[in-house]
């Protein structure tokens, strides 16, 4: 007879159980999962479908459910694989990305009066936290060759009021880290790693996300792997607080020091400053299992990216006016989940919005994949001037509005490769010619 434990967690064979999950999953749910994740129509799919149906109810009578579907032994399963991926024993699966940004600002104390500097050009979730708290952003301009951040503007802005530098690997491509890590031990200033692009890119010869104090990856939909969708890995460099990772996911628990009578405690999180109250990033073992599964065939894919921007770099190398996509060195390896057009507008006889336009007409899906943060409505609502910012990074406004987009570097045949590389090279040089 099993002993009866913790509501949370199935207790077995016990005289009056209680399991982990209230409702379980049945054949019919199961199909609806299939067809989500298999879709098709016409004859020949209805009758596959048919045909899986009889056999997964014929499996439905023989089988038994999990018994747990969140943070279970396939999450343990996922950051194991993850560690070994990284070289790191800290990866924490986390809801997505920004959950995981949240536990790392949550660490550093950040607080209104403190300052943190971002990069000009990224995605909202990076500065979510620090603008929701009311702490300063302070914002850096951009390398213009890889549109990250530039370090050597990280540090004339670095103030006393600096707590944290979030530098971000903007498509797959590392930032310049040396510099960054130099200036905040110098300084005594924490630094996170963006890294929601560049899951398996490498800086120096070390894995990105295992250089700064803190790390997220994202598994969002679009990017290079995924996890059904969201979920994201957070690492940590700090000593300690490896082992604290696991609580600052799920509200604390604490199951070293119980109270009175009861299971478990709730115990502060120990922040660089001080202790700080943690949230709820759980995980579910569906996520979990497709991210594990993704992780095995991480390198196969960079590859294959990396083999789509070195065919668009030759086509391009064939007009001046176009600055193709820095495909890294031995020392830095980017993960090419975008790929970075640029154009010379002298050359170009125009500037990148014209090429938009062009490209657009011509069916090519293409984007800057992220605007000047300064500029969103909701950075001007907490008191941010954008066009005084906008003076302090004079590369981000002249390379966003007249030199770069990204274009896509995977799920496209031959053909559509090509065709882009031939629409590309088309619109400029229409552009050239002034039609």
């Amino acid at each position: 007879m099993g002993k009866a434990t913790d509501f949370r967690y199935n207790t077995g064979n016990t005289n009056v159980p209680w399991a982990a999950v209230g409702e379980n999953y049945n054949a019919k749910d199961l199909m609806e999962i299939i067809k989500f994740l298999m879709q098709g129509e016409g004859k020949e799919y209805e009758e596959a479908i048919e045909a899986v149906r009889v056999q997964v109810e014929k499996l439905d009578k023989i089988s038994s459910p999990p018994g747990k579907l969140s943070l279970g032994s396939r999450v343990e399963e996922a950051e194991a694989k993850c560690n070994k991926y990284l070289g790191t024993n800290s990866s924490t699966f986390v809801t997505n990305a920004t959950a995981g940004f949240e536990i790392a600002y949550k660490y550093a104390n950040i607080k209104a009066g403190d300052e943190v500097i971002v990069p000009a050009i990224t995605f909202v979730a990076t500065m979510a936290y620090p603008l929701a708290v009311g702490a300063k952003l302070v914002f850096a301009d951009v390398d213009p060759v890889t549109i990250n951040m530039d370090p050597l503007d990280v540090a004339k802005k670095i103030t006393d009021k600096t707590k944290m530098i979030v530098p971000v690997h903007i498509g797959g491509y590392p930032v310049d880290m040396e510099p960054i890590m130099k200036l905040a031990k110098e300084h005594d200033i924490l630094v996170l790693e963006d890294a929601a692009h560049a899951f398996g890119a490498m800086y120096k010869g070390k894995k990105v996300g295992t250089i700064g104090d803190f790390a997220a990856f994202s598994m969002h939909e679009v990017k290079n792997i995924t996890s059904f969708g969201e979920g994201g890995i957070l690492t940590t460099t700090v000593p300690g607080f490896e082992s604290e990772m696991k609580r600052a996911r799920f509200l604390g628990l604490d199951f070293t020091c119980p109270i009175k009578d009861w299971l478990y405690n709730i115990t502060p999180i120990n922040g660089k400053e001080h202790p700080f109250v943690p949230g709820n990033a759980s995980t579910t073992e569906i996520q979990a299992l497709g991210l594990s599964l993704q992780v095995e065939r991480n390198e196969a894919i960079i590859a294959e990216r990396r083999a789509a921007a070195e065919y668009l770099n030759k086509r391009f190398s064939e007009n001046d006016a176009i600055i193709p996509q820095n495909l890294g060195s031995d020392e830095i390896k980017p993960t090419f989940h975008l790929y970075l057009l640029q154009i010379v507008p002298e050359k170009a006889g125009g500037d990148i919005q014209i090429l938009k336009k062009k490209l657009e007409e011509k069916g090519v899906t293409q984007i800057a994949h992220f605007g000047p943060l300064y500029r969103f409505k909701i950075v001007e609502y907490m008191g941010y001037n954008a066009e005084e910012i906008a003076k302090t990074c004079p590369v981000c406004e002249e390379v966003f509005y007249k030199r770069f987009t990204h274009l896509p570097l995977y799920g496209l045949s031959e053909e559509q490769l090509k065709y882009m590389a031939d629409a590309v090279l088309e619109s400029v040089s229409e552009m050239q010619k002034g039609e």
